[in-house]
Parts: structure tokens; C-alpha cells; sequence
């Protein structure tokens, strides 16, 4: 009886060595492809805010980390400089849009430093599908409405959806999803045109993943 629990014992211990064994090695096998496949779809997000025409850097090379409460919350968000010719032009950065009908909306904003927004792009939410999910390009493309709009300060009433006596179109049915998307947008890239005095101040996301 001993000999047989002591046999099955080895065989359960051989087996967990072998299984992992092998996720180990399929870990450092696949590992480059993922991280590969991850970069990719990094550029073509940021290529949809901050079109590739106008900049001649590798944008997800000068990443920094920004906090500030107009960001939706107060947790760490990445910012993607663009450049052309080494200077400054636009940037990509993340933020949230805290008041959604179902929740935050995890956004990506392209802007440059003159308050014209380039790019708006969702990149997770839960809002109600046929209502609030119009915000995906997927589903629609309402999004795509923010590309080239001039944001003239805080106090640009246009920049709102039309229920709010702004400029941007509110769903059939939903109004909140818009609104916060919008909402979200105009307080990111007024952010935005503030930023290039503080990029030396800024940790960059090395830094805070240390």
C-alpha cells in the first residue's frame, strides 16, 4: 500500500515537473511573438489619434506617465509624444471617461499642442450594446467625428453634444455614453496643450514600471 501511494507520488511529482517544464518553455518561445503582436497593435491605435503623416519618431519609444484628476481619476495614464524633426508636434494619452452610463470609459486621445484634436479612439467600455456602444468604431463611426476639431479653450461651448448646445451629435435613446465621451475628450486635450512645458518634469513609463 505504502509502495503504491509512494509510486503515485513520484508520478504526480514527475508529471508537475514535466507540465512545468513545458509551460516555461512555451512561455519564452511565444513571449517575443506576443510582445511583437502587442507593439503592432500599439501603432495602429496610435497611428488612428495621431496620424503617422505627421511625425518621424517612434512615438511608443517616448512614453511618459501622467496623473491629474482631468484624466477621470487620479491613477497613472501614458502619454505617446509625437515629433517631427525632434520637435514636439502632437500627442497620444490616455484617459478615462468616469461617468458612463455603465461605467468608465478607458479612452485614447490624439491632440497637438495648439488644442486641435487629431484622434479619438475607445478602447474598452460596457456601455448597453445598441445604445452606448455606438462609441466603437466597429459599430459606428460617430468617433471618427472629433478627427480635425478645434477645441477654442475651456469655455467652447460647441465642443458638447447637441442636447448640451454643442456641435457633436448625442445617440437615439442614450445620451449619457456621448456626453461623457465628449466630456472626456475636451478635458484631455485642453491637458494636452499643456504638457510640452512639463515633459522633462514627467516620469517616463520605464521609470514608473521600476
Amino acid at each position: 500500500m505504502l509502495d503504491t501511494i509512494r509510486k503515485n507520488g513520484v508520478t504526480l511529482a514527475l508529471f508537475a515537473a514535466v507540465t512545468t517544464g513545458l509551460t516555461a518553455v512555451i512561455n519564452t518561445v511565444t513571449k517575443p511573438t506576443i510582445a511583437h503582436q502587442t507593439s503592432v497593435q500599439q501603432k495602429l491605435l496610435l497611428d488612428q489619434v495621431v496620424p503617422p503623416e505627421l511625425y518621424d519618431n517612434v512615438m511608443q519609444k517616448e512614453c511618459y506617465v501622467v496623473t491629474d484628476s482631468r484624466l477621470g481619476n487620479d491613477k497613472p495614464h501614458r502619454l505617446y509624444i509625437a515629433r517631427k524633426e525632434n520637435q514636439p508636434v502632437a500627442a497620444a494619452l490616455e484617459t478615462t471617461a468616469p461617468d458612463g452610463y455603465s461605467g468608465a470609459i478607458q479612452m485614447l486621445v490624439g491632440a497637438d499642442f495648439q488644442g486641435k484634436v487629431l484622434g479619438v479612439r475607445v478602447v474598452e467600455h460596457h456601455e448597453t450594446p445598441g445604445l452606448g456602444d455606438k462609441i466603437e468604431l466597429r459599430i459606428s463611426d460617430w468617433i471618427t467625428h472629433f478627427s480635425g476639431v478645434q477645441l477654442h479653450g475651456a469655455n467652447d461651448n460647441r465642443f458638447a453634444v447637441k442636447k448640451d448646445g454643442g456641435d457633436f451629435d448625442q445617440f437615439t435613446g442614450a445620451t449619457i455614453t456621448p456626453r461623457a465621451v465628449v466630456n472626456a475628450a475636451k478635458r484631455t486635450t485642453l491637458l494636452i496643450a499643456t504638457l510640452p512645458k512639463k515633459l522633462s518634469s514627467l516620469p517616463d513609463c520605464g521609470d514608473a514600471n521600476e
